[in-house]
């Protein structure tokens, strides 16, 4: 499966972005994870926000709970990313990742993801 994101841009500050991940090549199948990860200078990628496909609940890191919402299209075979009061400190290359046989504890864990989308930037003003 090949994974495009696409959505980023430059925002300011209380403002919102939508993030788009959508898969090709192979459907989502019914089971396994799909996450957000970010990266910005000089830092270690993180975990944002994660689905699970089968039973679709959702994970988030606390940095973001309460201000993003991460959902799945099935008919678009999309995952979305919707970024709402946005802070200086979200800006960052945003990543989608699956693992169709990820299991609900390495959700947020970058290591057991194997395929990756390119990667869309969010600038936040201040």
């Amino acid at each position: 499966v090949q994974l495009q994101a696409s959505g980023g841009g430059l925002v300011q500050a209380g403002g919102s972005l939508r993030l788009s991940c959508a898969a090709s090549g192979r459907t989502f199948s019914g089971s396994g994870n799909m996450a957000w990860f970010r990266q910005s200078s000089g830092k270690e990628r993180e975990f944002v926000a994660g689905i699970r496909l089968g039973s679709l609940s959702t994970h988030y890191a606390d940095s973001v709970k309460g201000r993003f919402t991460i959902s799945r299209d099935n008919a678009k075979n999309t995952v979305f990313l919707q970024m709402d009061s946005l802070k200086p400190e979200d800006t960052a290359v945003y990543y989608c990742a699956t693992n169709p046989r990820g299991i609900l504890s390495s959700l947020r864990l970058a290591g057991q993801y194997n395929n990756w989308g390119q990667g869309t930037l969010v600038t936040v003003s201040s």
